[in-house]
């Protein structure tokens, strides 16, 4: 979901303002002074350099999947008695959508919005000259909500853009957002960046947005936000709007983001790569500010810590508040969030921390939350949770699912559409601690008491933090 803006006569010469100025490359124009410009003549700039290097390394990414068109009323066994073996079957549908991409690197590697391509069967990417490729799906991360692809059997270069440093950006610089806004075809649309760091915008784990009144449409999804230099700077992900069209407010996910899931695409690996800092924060409050005898609310407390974890070893405590990463500060534990998920692995963050209304500094090493075996398995046997993927929680998956790194047990990680688990309500992140008053420690456990039948299931659930009980009936 996407929005864009409407553009005033002010913002027309601030937008060009920045390239009035343009020498021999856009590039070395970026490097110049801001400025205001002095003469019509000035104003009378195109972006179309910056586009005609940007905008073949955008692509449109078609995702279809099949469903079961099945009638509801067979789900009941009071009313399947009343059909015959192959009554009330409409048989399956292709469902498809489309969504936007772009190339980052000459072998074919394609970054889009996870959301576009969930779900899919077949994946396919169309170029800017009509071309069309199969793809793979390299790696899926939905708390970036960010995908890789690699178009399959590549015999050639691809055009690609190189990535922007986004914590360059300032409010005011000049944007592209180039993607297929609702199937139109490519299209180009200009704005600035409205706002940076927006972290309450409530669409990823990582809430880090740039922010921009660019055009950003349906169909714009996964299409990349580029800058002057005709750089990649973000993945447009989503918008605000009251009608589902564009109003002027647009999200993207910082380029530097992007940048730490391609690097985990290109090893290999089956998910994202992250530091782990082992310990729980929450948001600083104006009671805690003045708690803690900080100058205003800012920063991220340190309410609990794992044992053995990397904070812990670093000597932070509960109660400090951190203020700042690398010199980066921290507003929020968003901020810190992604502040601390885009430093490189194996080295160290420099943490500033306030302990005792002093601040100090706390060297942190950069590694990966220790993994123990998951014992993944898909509950099939009778009971509420068919179709649902349940594994064991450790460390590695308790931080990828936002849970308490401390907290043990089985966990869901995978709902299937249309099935029962998903129709009794049963979310990805779910906790279950018990079944029919028995206490779920393994996967295996709760697979045990799935096969044990029952027409009456008394289930207990950790929630976001909450338990909830609830009984549902076989």
């Amino acid at each position: 979901m996407f929005v864009g803006f409407r553009v005033t006569r002010l913002l027309c010469v601030a937008a060009l303002a920045a390239v009035a100025f343009a020498g021999p490359s856009v590039r070395q124009a970026l490097a110049q002074a801001r400025a205001v410009p002095g003469s019509p003549s000035e104003m009378r700039m195109s972006f179309a350099p910056v586009v005609k290097r940007a905008a073949p390394a955008v692509v449109t990414v078609s995702a279809a999947k099949t469903v079961e068109n099945r009638n509801p009323l067979l789900e009941d066994p009071f009313f399947r008695r009343f059909f015959g073996p192959n009554q009330g079957q409409q048989g399956p549908r292709q469902q498809s959508s489309l969504g936007s991409g772009v190339m980052v690197d000459a072998a074919g590697l394609v970054v889009t919005n996870n959301h576009v391509i969930e779900g899919a069967d077949q994946v396919k990417v169309t170029l800017g000259d009509r071309r069309e490729f199969d793809v793979e799906v390299v790696l899926k991360d939905p708390r970036t909500d960010l995908a890789v692809l690699r178009i399959k059997e590549a015999k050639e270069k691809f055009p690609f853009l190189d990535f922007g440093n986004s914590d360059e950006l300032q409010v005011g610089d000049l944007v592209l957002a180039i993607g297929n806004p609702f199937s139109v075809g490519q299209t180009v649309t200009h704005g600035i960046v409205s706002a940076l760091a927006r972290t309450q915008v409530g669409i990823t784990d990582y809430q880090f947005f740039i922010q921009t009144d660019a055009a950003i449409n349906p169909g714009n999804s996964g299409g990349p936000l580029v800058d002057m230099a005709g750089r990649l700077v973000g993945i447009n992900t989503a918008i605000f709007s009251r009608s589902g069209g564009s109003q002027g407010i647009g999200f993207a996910v910082p380029a530097n983001m992007v940048q730490v899931v391609v690097a985990s695409a290109r090893t290999g690996g089956g998910a994202v790569q992250r530091p782990w800092l082992g310990a729980r924060l929450q948001a600083v409050t104006p009671d805690l500010a003045e708690r803690f005898d900080l100058k205003r609310p800012a920063g991220a407390v340190i309410t609990n810590l794992m044992e053995k974890s990397p904070a812990a070893r670093a000597g932070l405590k509960t109660g400090d508040v951190i203020v700042a990463v690398d010199g980066h500060a921290v507003d929020d534990p968003n901020a810190f969030d992604y502040r601390f998920a885009t430093r490189p692995l194996g080295g160290r963050a420099e943490l500033g921390v306030m302990r005792a209304g002093k601040e100090t500094k706390v060297a942190v090493a950069l590694e990966t939350a220790p993994d123990s075996p998951r014992d993944e398995l898909v509950i099939r046997a009778r009971s509420p949770f068919v179709g649902a993927k349940v594994a064991n929680l450790g460390p590695s998956l308790a931080d990828e699912l936002r849970i308490d790194t401390s907290t043990e047990g089985v966990v869901i990680v995978e709902v299937a559409d249309g099935s029962p688990a998903q129709s009794v309500g049963l979310r990805r992140g779910d906790l279950v601690l018990t079944i029919n008053n028995e206490k779920v420690g393994k996967t295996r456990d709760l697979d045990r008491l799935a096969k044990s039948g029952g027409r009456v299931w008394r289930v207990t659930i950790m929630r976001g933090g909450r338990e909830i009980s609830a009984v549902f009936n076989g």
